[in-house]
């Protein structure tokens, strides 16, 4: 099978996930701003020379990539993220709460486990808060806060194009108490998602959503009354 990217808009598109990479990778997408790219998560690392071959395929190479942006701890975002620090030296990223699951390989909050797998140990390079902007070719990525589904988790907001492009992961969950979920957080961080008003959203498992009806509906399918 040759490359499999989805082009977003002309400086985003998706280059891992279920049908692209390998069905254990939760979607992975690419921000290319002129010269500098970062990558919104690294999958489960099981088909990770895919995910390079979708990369180049995007007219990116792989030392472009300045940053790995991961939206929180779970495998199936991260599991790639060693192997691909280790080649290439990009930063990793991820929220100062789950630093430590991804530094110390914890099988049990990445939920590897799950996965019948082992978290890959990885070095954090940038620990990230709520309100943070990373710069990325004078241009910059809004680091948003949005706890619940994992203690920090973290989406992701750039303007492309004229419009805001929302990387939320997992906005659908799930919730559930071994990885340490909080369901009143994460009712409050839906709300927070839903006050940004983004054109797209890109998110972890259930796709692109386009229109800002679109984003909003589906955030909506997941708030309580």
């Amino acid at each position: 099978m040759g490359p499999q990217i989805r082009f977003i808009t002309a400086e985003i598109c998706q280059v891992g996930g279920p049908g692209q990479t390998d069905q254990s990778d939760a979607a992975i997408y690419l921000v290319h701003f002129t010269d500098a790219a970062a990558l919104i998560d690294a999958g489960s690392g099981r088909a990770s020379d895919r995910v390079l071959m979708n990369i180049a395929a995007a007219g990116v190479l792989p030392e472009q990539v300045q940053y790995l942006l991961l939206t929180h701890c779970h495998y199936d975002h991260t599991g790639g993220a060693a192997g691909f620090r280790q080649r290439f030296g990009w930063r990793v990223a991820i929220h100062s709460l789950e630093a430590a699951a991804l530094e110390t390989g914890d099988n049990k909050l990445s939920a590897a486990s799950w996965y019948g797998d082992h978290l890959a140990p990885c070095p954090v390079d940038v620990r990230l808060a709520d309100g943070d902007r990373i710069p990325l070719a004078e241009r910059e990525i809004q680091v948003i806060h949005i706890p619940g589904h994992s203690p920090g988790s973290l989406a992701y907001l750039v303007e492309s194009e004229g419009k805001r492009v929302l990387f939320a992961q997992d906005v659908h969950g799930p919730i559930h108490p071994a990885l340490l979920s909080n369901r009143t957080d994460y009712q409050a961080s839906l709300r927070k998602l839903q006050a940004l008003q983004a054109d797209i959203l890109c998110e972890g498992h259930y796709g692109v959503f386009v229109g800002q009806a679109n984003v909003a509906a589906f955030i909506d399918r997941f708030v309580e009354d």
